[in-house]
């Protein structure tokens, strides 16, 4: 596969292309699917895509082919697209060989089926009106990116996810609850198990929520609430677009001294070596003790902004030029177990699961809540239903409480539940 892939190459450069770069993507997967408490559907799937870049007299063109690639056609796609663009800086990684086997636990579609029915009938156990849904996946992905200046970086990788969820009607009214992991370990699902069970014990009577400005209690499945908007403010090409309010701020204090975030790639299981341009990935410390230390960038905007590259040009699809992405947003845990942080809550409320979207680069929201929970006197007194949320997450973030022990992966963030004021309350 390589030989074809520096074929690409060797055509670009003989068809004008003064640089070129090869970025290919492979994946198999075995998901199985259940529904109404019943496995529904096995599935068994393989994907090829390719990318080629180029610059044509300094002109970009972007061409991808998926299945079977056909090497001339995909040339001539990309030096045609080429003459639509303008002349551009030339951004290409140097030249470094680097390969990485990033492997970790895999399963049969049979283990899958057989955790899948094992996971649902637990939950049954403690609520047999439950109905479950599930999906589980083993799956692999390759990634290979070459470029003209003798560039070859690739890596390997396998892991395990699941997602359950639990659903349970009593009347008129319906819950939902839900939670997953991805991991490279065996899959064991006894830990998702027991907070799903927990949130429906939580659930069993409805309350009135509270009004007004009340302290809220962020789980760590709801605090990338804050996160989202704050990786975007950390993102290098918002500062040079002057869009993020900390463009100017670097070396200030932008949140509350208890907040401090690093960039750490080597964590598994969502470890990333090198970028989408090839560049090595690396630890940043990006806000310490509520100091913003450095920004985020791929090579186009570290060249704009005259700072280093760091690492974080990524392709959101294969048909995507890179632009800086984040690699493990880790929050640096308090000391308080979520049990302790419940305690210091005298009148307040647990936010666990949101409906819609979030904040934009302004830092203002407002959600509906799908599963919260009231606190009186440091105790869960029951659920909260039709209660919505709104504040702006900069200046919640000047206003942390406390931060939980109790960190989880919420997709690549490592994240855990925090106390914050400031946020309106009303249902």
């Amino acid at each position: 596969m390589n030989q074809e892939l520096e074929l690409l190459l060797q055509l670009a450069s003989r068809q004008g292309a003064s640089h070129a770069e090869v970025y290919q993507v492979t994946s198999q997967s075995q998901p199985v699917f259940f529904e109404g408490n019943r496995l529904k559907q096995l599935e068994s799937s393989q994907s090829i895509g390719t990318a080629l870049r180029l610059w044509h007299d300094s002109k970009p063109g972007l061409a991808v082919a998926y299945g079977n690639l056909e090497p001339e056609l995909l040339v001539s796609k990309a030096i045609a697209l080429s003459n639509l663009n303008q002349p551009e800086t030339i951004e290409l990684a140097p030249p470094r060989k680097a390969i990485y086997d990033l492997t970790g636990a895999q399963a049969t579609v049979t283990e899958l089926i057989e955790l899948g029915n094992q996971t649902i009938e637990r939950l049954r156990e403690e609520y047999p009106e439950l109905v479950c849904s599930a999906e589980l996946e083993s799956e692999q992905e390759t990634t290979t990116l070459i470029n003209s200046q003798g560039l070859h970086c690739h890596y390997r990788e396998s892991g395990l996810s699941y997602y359950i969820g639990a659903e349970l009607v009593r009347g008129e009214d319906f819950l939902s609850v839900y939670d997953g992991e991805y991991t490279k370990e065996k899959l064991n699902p006894d830990l998702v198990i027991e907070q799903i069970v927990k949130r429906l014990d939580w659930a069993k009577r409805n309350v009135t929520t509270p009004q007004g400005i009340v302290p809220v209690l962020l789980t760590a499945n709801a605090a990338n609430l804050l996160w989202d908007t704050v990786s975007s403010a950390l993102n290098g090409k918002r500062v040079k677009e002057k869009s993020s309010p900390w463009s100017s701020q670097h070396q200030q204090l932008v949140v509350s001294k208890s907040i401090s975030l690093s960039q750490q790639p080597d964590r598994q299981p969502y470890d990333c070596p090198f970028d989408d341009e090839g560049m090595p990935t690396q630890k940043l410390e990006l806000i310490s003790q509520g100091i913003v230390n450095q920004f985020y960038s791929d090579r186009t905007i570290a060249r704009e902004l005259n700072l280093q590259p760091t690492g974080n040009g990524f392709r959101s699809d294969l048909d995507s030029y890179p632009s800086p992405t984040l690699v493990n947003l880790i929050v640096t845990p308090g000391d308080s177990s979520f049990s302790e942080l419940i305690t210091q809550l005298d009148n307040g409320i647990i936010v666990d699961q949101m409906l819609g979207g979030g904040a934009d680069i302004s830092g203002d929201f407002s959600v509906s809540l799908d599963l919260g929970y009231r606190v009186e006197n440091g105790k869960i007194t029951g659920r909260v239903k039709d209660t919505a949320i709104s504040g702006n997450v900069y200046q919640i973030l000047k206003e942390v409480v406390a931060l939980g022990s109790d960190s989880i992966w919420n997709g690549s963030c490592f994240t855990p539940s925090l106390i914050v004021e400031g946020i309106s309350v009303t249902g």
